[in-house]
């Protein structure tokens, strides 16, 4: 798959709320996943089963996704990018909302690096 395709498919499966489905199809085995440093799961990840940990975290401590948008990609070679809105509660916490960009690059058909830039949620 072209990284465009692959991009298309990931905007496709996450617009549809299949964290799991995008991760199986579209993630190399040696994927490398960075959070902002004052997030409050692991910040930085190695390797596909580690990232379906941190998926199934993330999946335990969401109580309700309110709203979820995902823009088109941006494509620029091997790199894509997506803007991601969020308006959830996560269990024990208040409802909030936060936005991000979300960078990704692929390597003979699979995405190997995952990045997110967001501010603190207030």
């Amino acid at each position: 798959m072209t990284t465009k395709e692959i991009a298309n498919k990931l905007v496709a499966y996450c617009r549809e709320g299949k964290w799991s489905e995008a991760i199986d199809e579209l993630y190399s085995d040696d994927i490398v996943a960075i959070e902002p440093e004052f997030s409050q799961g692991p910040v930085h990840i190695e390797g596909l089963e580690a990232k379906k940990k941190k998926d199934e975290m993330f999946s335990e401590v969401m109580e309700e996704i309110h709203e979820l948008r995902v823009s088109e990609p941006v494509v620029a070679g091997s790199m894509f990018s997506i803007s991601m809105y969020m308006d959830s509660t996560m269990k024990g916490m208040e409802r909030m909302a936060w936005e991000e960009i979300c960078l990704y690059q692929v390597k003979n058909g699979k995405i190997i690096r995952e990045q997110f830039f967001y501010d603190m949620p207030e």
